[in-house]
């Protein structure tokens, strides 16, 4: 059986994959659960699999379910219950699904440690994308997305010539505001931002989705994990959110990827890679489909989307930057502290501040980390220098 820990198992994507490993009994060991503070869901999720490890935030928390189920399972808290529910895998399949970049550190171990890592928290590759990289070259150890759009990259890149690949394209269904005038958004409710239209999915990502951040995001995970110049990766709006990405080969050819939109089919790909296996989600019948439409992303509407690729030409510490900044603005909307107009204001303003320098090692990633936080929660309290 393959060996599974799942960093964020409480999550929309550590649920999918536990569902996942339902449909394969007998396929796959769940060695460690991770989550954030979701005591009571994960307990269910001990009492189901039986991991060696699980971990939750709050050593309260933990120490309520190590006296339900540390006879069997042992339970930490915080930054370390993190990184050894990550080793639980032993050169397993470690699925990183932890919003932010929280991630960052226990993934890396985990690379180290020669696993497989299943990729959905793509903040872990903004913010440090040469630094993993490097070590999953030097630790051979492979990182498959999971994210719809670069799963959809992966499978359409395999069998080809990276020589011969003139661009990829990735797909956006345009949030929940794709036909919202551009005067209204700022008086948009956080309810309004997180109700996406297609997919299901946390707080942080539906939110990056209405403002287009996620995508941006996406770029500069694909800048990195598919060794592809910036200015080779293109966004199009495709609302019916069936067409996945696609890859345009240097004769003209666009090779694409198409499913429905449920996470559990790129999970799946990703557990199982390299095999194939059917799986039981059901399967998208051309013939009821939509009527497929794309077109350009409006970056006058949705600025977040050019603040990406920004900070991905600049390079340096200004992605870390920019993916902190996005966390506390994104934080500061939802918690009614400002307008969804304001979040790209503010995030270019920290942007603006900051002297971007090479990042030689992780501390240059966390050093600017926690300058760009500094820095808007200071604007935060300065509106006049900010709007």
């Amino acid at each position: 059986m393959k060996k599974v820990a799942i960093l964020g198992s409480t999550g929309s994507i550590g649920t999918n994959t536990l569902d996942v490993i339902r449909q394969n009994p007998g396929r796959f060991q769940v060695t460690g659960l991770a989550a954030g503070n979701n005591r009571e869901l994960l307990g269910e999720q001990i009492a189901e699999f039986s991991p060696g490890w699980a971990s939750l935030s709050s050593r309260q928390d933990a120490e309520v379910l190590e006296k339900r189920w540390g006879d069997k399972t042992r339970v930490l808290w915080g930054e370390e219950g993190l990184r050894e529910t990550a080793l639980s895998a032993e050169a397993g399949t470690v699925v990183v699904a932890v919003p932010g970049i929280g991630a960052l550190e226990p993934t890396m171990e985990a690379i180290a440690a020669g696993s497989t890592i299943a990729l959905a928290s793509k903040e872990v590759l903004v913010a440090a994308g040469e630094l993993v990289t490097a070590l999953a070259e030097e630790n051979d150890a492979l990182i498959i997305p999971v994210d719809s759009e670069h799963s959809a990259v992966f499978q359409c890149l395999r069998g080809e010539n990276p020589a011969q690949v003139a661009r990829i394209i990735l797909t956006a269904s345009g949030g929940p505001f794709l036909a919202t005038p551009p005067e209204e958004l700022n008086s948009v409710t956080p309810a309004q931002a997180l109700a996406h239209p297609r997919w299901r999915m946390g707080r942080k990502v539906s939110l990056d989705s209405s403002t287009l951040m996620n995508k941006g995001l996406e770029v500069l995970e694909a800048h990195h994990l598919f060794r592809m110049p910036l200015d080779r990766i293109e966004v199009v709006i495709h609302p019916q959110s069936i067409v996945h990405a696609l890859i345009e080969t240097v004769d003209g050819a666009l090779l694409a990827q198409l499913g429905r939109a449920d996470m559990r089919l790129p999970i799946a790909f990703a557990l199982n890679f390299p095999e194939r296996r059917r799986p039981d989600f059901g399967h998208l019948d051309l013939t009821r489909a939509e009527k497929l439409t794309f077109s350009e992303p409006d970056r006058n509407k949705f600025p977040c989307l050019e603040l990406a690729y920004r900070a991905g030409r600049a390079g340096g510490t200004l992605p870390a930057v920019l993916n902190a900044a996005n966390e506390v603005a994104g934080e500061a909307f939802l918690a009614g502290k400002i307008g969804f107009s304001q979040i790209p204001r503010l995030i270019e303003k920290v942007m603006d501040r900051h002297k971007t320098r090479p990042v030689a090692g992780i501390e240059d990633v966390w050093e600017s980390d926690r300058e760009a936080r500094e820095s808007l929660v200071g604007l935060l309290g300065k509106e006049e220098q900010w709007t």
